[in-house]
Parts: structure tokens; sequence; C-alpha cells
């Protein structure tokens, strides 16, 4: 479903799931499934049957021809015999157990993610996942996504669009020429579903060329706009589950009995790629498990979340609103200007402590400044920009390229160093209308955002303190953290040297914090060492906020330099970019949810309040 780009899972209109509309059959009863299905069903999959016989038959004469002896490597070491072309994964699960081969539910080859029955072509290592891999696994809901989308055909029959896996569960969109998705729908989607799953309808895999995909689908626009526009190959691959055939890379779950509970909980409207100017869209959400314990434990979850949801809370307690004359901007209430504030002033309190000095830049650039940092070329589409005199200008969506002006505008000492220039600046970046939710996605928000400019010897003192600061920061708000921790990249820009001092530094972080049981994870980065943080809510979630980050381009764009205690004035500083709040809209609603609205005495906006027991001591309420 989500082939071969995946569209944001935020990119929606606002949820329209209470508003019934005229000719949706969202009565009581909800909608039912369309006797007979659409004519494109039936017409799919013949198309699909004759292609499928051709492909058997060619891999038939392949395995007779082409096979040959392969040699198949388990996690413990343990070489298995195996036939390319032929042995399947399944079938090497079958040969170790038949308890596992009924409890894998996915395999990997190569570390690639691969279908249980697709044969394997050459020499390779083998896993095969289980059912308690799955919830972290994006297949298991991914094929999910495709039993609802079979589903979805057989009682709205409308046009299938993206189908992906999300973060918690899956979504498949669709276009209706009228009507629309109720929740009343819920139920008979839902039981649909299930019988699908009971069906145990198998995933086939095929590949076909891309005209055959465009006459295959030539009833759904959207599907022959990704083809003409996404796909670049000759071929691409189709699975079958039922008769649901849908542009997908896969890979899947053996069958639709691998999918053992499923639930639809949410709908709303979208546009075609988040775009406000194409086609509206239904989207339907669900998630699936491997029991029922777990969509129990999801559903308590949910529940516990729903009401900590700091939309809810910021309008109950009247801290925050949103208007459409300004989306994604937040109107900050004096309650919630006052937590806004007191946020501030408290990383302003550390700053005093820690040799940060704080600095006021502007809002609006020149895009040459943007082309010079590299954001113009990446990130102008996230850019407010406008013309002025016959200029390009844009509002600054990040105040790194502001600071590295200010270092520059007078020959720098090593004596300074290390400058550390903080900035609370209004920062803009306009994210889709569709992506706009709450104070998690917004257009106009301010962070606490530092610049630390320092010489290569000065890096690990320099990132040192900076987590020693996010650790008192988070301490204060009672949350624990872990840190994502990526190293050099294969094409990365700066000198070796540099480069090495930071790796040294990285072992040297690794073993400290380790010691100190925080989880390190080594991911790939453009940009050269970074460490993401991330802080753990009271209901268990994790939310990126802090990032700290070692930069070796923007010294080199800016062609930034100092004085050298030895007298080189062509010296190249090192940037290190630090946030501890990151965004303080969005730590703001990360933290109405953590505390489910009942504020710690210092961000409280009403601290205290008296409370008269009769009108006979009102005026002693007065005085207190």
């Amino acid at each position: 479903g989500a082939h071969p780009l995946q569209v944001n899972a935020g990119e929606e209109k606002k949820a329209d799931t209470g508003k019934k509309k005229m000719n949706e059959g969202a009565g009581d009863g909800g909608r039912t499934e369309l006797t007979p299905w659409p004519a494109f069903i039936n017409e799919r999959l013949e198309m699909y049957n004759k292609l499928k016989a051709e492909h058997d038959a060619l891999l038939a004469e392949r395995a007779a021809n082409d096979s040959k002896p392969i040699k198949v490597t388990l996690p413990d070491g343990k070489q298995v015999d195996a036939e390319s072309w032929k042995t399947t994964p399944y079938q090497i699960a079958c040969g170790i157990s038949q308890s596992l081969a009924d409890n894998t539910v996915i395999a990997k080859v190569n570390k690639i993610v691969w279908d249980l029955d697709r044969p394997l072509e050459e020499d390779c290592t083998l896993e095969l996942l289980k059912k308690k891999h799955l919830v972290q696994e994006a297949v298991y809901w991914h094929s999910s996504a495709h039993i609802m989308g079979e589903a979805m055909e057989r009682i709205y029959g409308g046009c299938l669009c993206y189908g992906p896996p999300i973060e918690n569960g899956f979504y498949y969109d669709m276009f209706l020429e009228e009507g629309g998705v109720s929740s009343n729908d819920f139920s008979a989607l839902e039981t649909l579903c299930k019988k699908i799953m009971k069906e145990k309808q198998a995933f086939e895999r095929l590949e076909v060329k891309k005209e055959t995909l465009l006459e295959m689908f030539k009833y759904n626009k959207f599907k022959c706009r990704i083809l003409n526009e996404k796909v670049n190959t000759p071929t691409t691959t189709v699975y079958r589950c039922g008769p649901l055939i849908d542009l997908c890379r896969g890979p899947h779950v053996r069958h639709t009995g691998k999918i053992k509970t499923i639930k639809i909980h949410k709908n709303s409207s979208t546009y075609w790629e988040g775009k406000a100017d194409m086609e509206s869209l239904q989207r339907i959400y669900g998630i699936s498990f491997p029991d029922a314990k777990m969509l129990k434990e999801w559903e308590k979850f949910q529940e516990e979340a729903k009401s900590r949801d700091h939309r809810k809370i910021g309008r109950d307690q009247e801290l925050f609103f949103f208007h459409e004359l300004s989306p994604g901007s937040c109107f900050f209430l004096p309650k919630g200007a006052y937590i806004y504030n007191t946020l501030i002033e408290f990383i302003r309190s550390e700053y005093r402590k820690r040799g940060f000095q704080e600095v006021v830049t502007p809002n609006v650039f020149n895009s040459k400044l943007w082309m010079t940092s590299g954001h113009w070329q990446h990130y102008s589409d996230n850019m407010f920009s406008f013309e002025v005199e016959k200029e390009i200008f844009a509002l600054k969506p990040m105040n790194c390229p502001g600071h590295c002006l200010m270092f520059d505008h007078r020959p720098r000492s090593w004596r300074e160093l290390p400058l550390r220039l903080a900035d609370f600046g209004v920062l803009h970046r306009n994210e889709l209308s569709g992506a706009l939710t709450g104070l998690t996605r917004v257009r106009r928000f301010q962070q606490d955002d530092a610049h630390i400019f320092c010489a290569m010897e000065q890096i690990e003192e320099e990132i040192k303190s900076c987590l020693e600061f996010l650790r008192t920061v988070y301490d204060v708000f009672g949350f624990s953290f872990k840190l994502n921790l990526s190293t050099r990249p294969e094409k990365y820009l700066g000198d070796i040297e540099v480069w090495n001092q930071a790796e040294k530094v990285t072992v040297v972080l690794s073993t400290f914090y380790t010691k100190a049981r925080l989880q390190l994870k080594v991911l790939l980065c453009l940009f050269g060492f970074k460490i993401d943080i991330q802080i753990k809510d009271a209901i268990g979630r994790y939310h990126q906020c802090a990032t700290i980050q070692l930069d070796f381009q923007l010294p080199v764009r800016f062609n930034l330099t100092f004085v050298s205690h030895d007298g080189n004035d062509k010296t190249r500083p090192v940037i290190i970019h630090r946030a501890i709040l990151g965004s303080v809209e969005r730590m703001i609603a990360i933290l109405t949810e953590n505390y489910g609205g009942k504020w710690p005495l210092w961000l409280s906006p009403q601290q205290v309040m008296v409370v008269p027991v009769g009108p006979a001591c009102d005026e002693y309420a007065q005085k207190v």
C-alpha cells in the first residue's frame, strides 16, 4: 500500500468523525458490504491471475534450469543447505520445527525483511522473526493495512491511495466520488476484516512491468500518478490478498490469519499527498496485535492518553488556543504565557551559571544567507519567503546562520572561545496545513537555541557540559531520558583530525553514560556527530526534544576562522548546536500531558487559591 513513498501520518485535515453527510449511508447502522462488488475488483483480479500464472511458469523454469546449492547461515552460526530459486524461509523454518514455522511471521535475509514464501536466491544469512518481535516491525501493521484496504474496497468501492504502517498502527486513504466515512461504519469494517483474517488469504508478491500496471490500475488515477511520478524502474511489485491487489514493496506476513486482532479507531479527511490544492481523501486508522491482551492494554493506554491530551487540558485550563486566521500559531492566554515565560526564565537562569550569552537576531533574512548555509537548496519549501525590492527574503526557520554572521562580523581570537550564543528568537516553518497538530506541530515557535563556537580541543568538555545541562533540566521535570548517538558518515565534510577528535569524545561519552545506565544507540547522520535525546513521560511515551550536534559544515560554508594561540588566523572553529527544551511550544505540550494538567508549584499559573467558607469570612479572605 505505501509504494514507493509514504506520506506523513499527520498530513490530515481536521478530523470529521462526528459529522454525518448525505448519501454516505452513515446512519446508526453504518455501511454494509457492496453487492455486487465494483467491476474494477474482478477485472483487476482477472488480469492479475493471468500474470501470476506466467510468473509461476517462469519461476518453475528458473528453478529447473538455474537452481544451485546454496548455504543459509542462521543467527547461531549453523549453516543449512538449500537450493536457489526453490527453498523458501518457511521451508527452512519447517525443517527446524513445525512450532517455529507456525510462530514465524516474517524473515530477514541478509538483514533485509523478506516474505516467508519468497524463494532464496543466493548464499545468505537468515533470521526468522516470531510474533514477539512483530509489534516493533512495520511488516505486521503493513499487512494489517492491506486487510483493512480490502475491506474498504468491498464496503465503500472507492479508489485506494496510500496505506502505510505508521508509528502506532496503520491507515489507508481512499478517494470517494461522493459521501464520506463515519465512525458508525467501523463495526462493519472490523467485522469484514475479521472475516478476511479467518479466511487466511495468502499474501502473494508479483513483479510486473510498469506499463502493464498502468493498465491494471487505469480505474484509479492516484495509483497511475504513483506509477508515473514515483516509479523510475521498468518493473515494480504488487501484492495480493484475496481480491485486493495493490502497489507495494512489501514484504508481508504469509497470510491474513497471522493477524490475530484488529481495531479500527479513527477517521479523518486529508488531501492527496498533504497538499491543500489536491483532491480530498478519506483516511481510516487502525491498529492490530498478535493477541487480544495487547489490544486491551493499548485501549487502556489510549484512554489514559486521551484524558491527558494537551489540547483538551489547554482549553479547559485556559492556557492557549488556535485560530483559523493564523494556522499553526498559538495564542497563549495569561496562564499559558506564565508557563511559557517561566520555562524560558528557568533556562535563562541556567545560562547565567554556565557562561552562555543571550543575543537577539533578525527574523527576516535575504535568501542569499540560506543559500550560503545550504538550507535554501534543501529546505526552501518549508520557509515563508517573499519579495522585497526584487530580492527574495524569508522568515528564519532556525538561528544558526544568523549566529554565524554574528561570529564573523569581526576577527575572533582563541581567547574568546568557547563562545556560547543563546537565542530565544521567533522561528517560522511552513508546515503543511494538514500536518498542524496542537502544540506538537506548529508554524510559529521559539527554541532554547544555542550555538557554541569552540576549538577542536574544547569539544569534549563542551559536549560533557551540554549533557550535564540537559540532565539538570530534565531532573527538575522528573524525566528519565535516553540518548541516540550518531558518528561519522561515509561522506563527511571537514578535516579528518577533527573527526578523529570527535570520535574520541564518542568513546568517552559512551563509557560515561553507559555507566549511568543510559541507553546509547549508534545511528547514521548526514551532518556528523549528533546526539538526539528522548525523554520518557509519565505514561511511558518517548519524545524527542533536546539535541546536541557537532557541525563541521557551517564553519566551512561561512568561512569562519579565528586566530589560534600560535598566531594562525585561519583556524576553523567547530559549532555545537544545542537545545534542551527544543521547541518551547512542544515542551509545553509534553509537560501538560506528563503532569495531566496537575502542574508542579513552580510552573503552576495558579499556585494558591483562597476559598472562604462563607460570606462572614470574605473580608479576612481578601486580606490573606
